[in-house]
């Protein structure tokens, strides 16, 4: 069966490969005399020509026109003519049926401000504003002061700046349902000015961009300055759901995810046909989520978090792959990809039902430790696009950008039936390498750490009542927390997929053969039909029935991260 299915995947990688030899956009290589004709809307048309010289300077081969285009009928046309458009939400607000390929590229965000060493900072981060304290702060006729904005007695100034900008005010007014042109406050000439300002003054607060804000060189917010963070439902608490606000990281993502309220932000797009055929459009749309996010801030946007322009890139494949099929829909191989497909994933089902009857013919029954059957690497589920860590680990990212973690096959096998899991609540912020859970098995413990670091955003109840999903289903219902990453993108740089971890599982079983030997040397004869099957290999739930001494020997020399260190060193 493994080699049918070999064949068959090869065939089809070939065929796919005679489509994208067609029209490939996974690189920005373009042929000479390449053209696009491209239209923005006229706010961003000093973007779109930044973009297009920048990328003509790369690829000198291309052509490329721009036309500012205020109608949106006139867009419409455009677009089914095959051009590829640049619009924001204050011109069009359509482009959103299936015949458009509508994405985002970049972001217009209006951020609150304060000093970051205000004496209130504490209550602040705490209880945050709501917008209506922000209503009557901005209409009170006494002097402003810290009480109005925290609902509270403090009679501490509070020292409103601002810009004369339009943006900023439209959007304020659609956030606060108030005419903001009638806002008080000392009025400052320019972006850097109202920096200047809330910097010097303690208990500050205004309204800018969020790239007025950003250290660039750092990806963090300007010294001395803190967002405010923005009490949405007006409980006068930040709730875990409003807590974005302690770093640019975070704030990004709370805006991408919806965290963040919708009017204090607008986003910009790209549009096309909703399968592109010009080839080089959407190599430069690739390029633009790519490399091309860096010229967004010189022009007042924010750009997209790492995982999101990901995901819009996937989009844009999905995209010309749609194009591809249809460009070569009278090809006389199409039928052949169907097929193919048909019958790769015929195996796929026939081998998972194989692989499901081993497994539950090599169930263990946990009382009688004769009947245990064996395990290699042979055995054990190891998914391919999951991330797997040094301790046992495993994190998958989801669509909507929140990381599902649980614990590998390999453990469960080590361990026997786990009778207790003992796990944090939703809130609990993790960090990398620190501990986050507890897997019990008639009461010896081991404690496992966290591969990524975040906020734990949900756990899986079913196993308070169920902790043995882990065992029957680590990957799928035994899963244990969902987890809002603080820095997906550089910690999966320290994980390792299927093929390594199929590495570090074989070095790991000749570690725990040797360890097992030396732990149990003194009274072999006792334990030689608890550990080892005929032949040397291990028998499944081989710490089970050992004493919590062995498990604690095993959390040091397995689990502990400062004792993997040796694993990078080889691999």
């Amino acid at each position: 069966m493994k080699k049918v299915m070999f064949l068959l995947i090869i065939l089809l990688l070939m065929y796919c490969n005679n489509l994208i030899s067609k029209g490939s956009i996974i690189g920005n290589d373009l042929p000479p005399g390449d053209s696009l004709q491209l239209f923005s809307t006229p706010d961003l048309y000093n973007l779109a020509l930044k973009w297009t010289g920048e990328y003509i300077r790369l690829y000198p081969g291309t052509k490329v026109k721009v036309r500012s285009v205020s109608d949106s009928k006139q867009a419409e046309n455009l677009i089914d003519k095959g051009n590829i458009g640049f619009v924001s939400d204050n011109y069009f607000t359509g482009f959103a049926d299936d015949t458009k390929l509508k994405v985002v590229i970049g972001r217009d965000v209006i951020v609150p401000v304060i000093n970051s060493k205000n004496p209130l900072l504490e209550e602040i981060s705490r209880h945050g504003v709501s917008p209506e304290a922000l209503v009557r702060f901005l209409n009170d006729q006494n002097p402003p002061n810290w009480g109005t904005l925290l609902k509270s007695n403090q009679s501490s100034p509070a020292n409103y700046y601002r810009i004369n900008d339009e943006s900023i005010k439209e959007g304020l007014s659609v956030f606060l349902k108030t005419d903001m042109q009638k806002e008080k406050g000392t009025v400052v000439g320019s972006e850097e000015d109202l920096i200047s300002a809330i910097q010097k003054d303690p208990y500050s607060i205004g309204f800018c961009k969020l790239v007025n804000v950003l250290d660039f060189k750092n990806t963090s917010l300007t010294e001395n300055v803190r967002l405010l963070p923005i009490d949405r439902n007006g409980n006068g608490i930040i709730d875990y759901n409003e807590k974005i606000y302690e770093d640019f990281n975070s704030f990004s993502r709370g805006v991408w995810i919806g965290k963040y309220p919708k009017s204090l932000f607008s986003n910009i797009y790209s549009v096309a046909s909703a399968k592109p055929e010009n080839e080089t459009g959407i190599a430069f749309l690739k390029w633009i989520l790519t490399d091309g996010q860096q010229f967004l801030y010189a022009s007042g946007y924010s750009d997209l978090l790492i995982t999101e322009r990901q995901t819009t890139v996937d989009k844009l494949y999905e995209a010309k792959i749609n194009a591809g099929e249809a460009i070569s829909g009278k090809s006389i191989f199409k039928p052949l990809l169907f097929i193919i497909t048909g019958l790769i994933l015929a195996g796929l089902i026939l081998d998972a039902i194989a692989r499901s009857r081993r497994r539950k013919k090599a169930e263990v029954n946990m009382s009688a430790i004769v009947s245990r059957s064996v395990f290699d690497e042979n055995s054990l589920i190891i998914p391919k696009g999951v991330y797997f860590d040094k301790t046992h680990t495993w994190s998958f990212l989801e669509q909507n950008g929140n990381v599902k973690v649980g614990i590998d096959d390999f453990l469960q096998h080590i361990t026997g039936k786990v009778t207790r899991i003992i796990m944090k609540d939703p809130g609990y912020k993790v960090k990398k390498g620190e501990p986050f859970l507890s897997i019990v098995q008639n009461g010896k413990q081991l404690n496992l750490y966290a591969p990524v670091s975040g906020v734990i955003t949900n756990r899986n109840e079913k196993l308070n009542t169920n902790a043995s999903l882990v065992n029957t289903s680590p990957y799928n219902d035994g899963w244990i927390y969902m987890i809002e990453p603080a820095n997906w993108h550089r910690e999966n740089q320290l994980l390792f997929m299927a093929e390594k971890h199929i590495q570090h599982i074989k070095s790991e079983l000749t570690r725990l053969k040797d360890f097992l030997a030396a732990a149990l040397r003194d009274d072999t004869e006792k334990f030689a039909m608890v550990i080892l099957q005929d032949g040397g290999e291990l028998r499944d739930g081989v710490l089970s029935d050992l004493g919590p001494e062995l498990w604690e020997d095993f959390q040091t020399k397995f689990l502990d991260p400062s004792r993997q260190v040796w694993f990078y060193e080889i691999f």
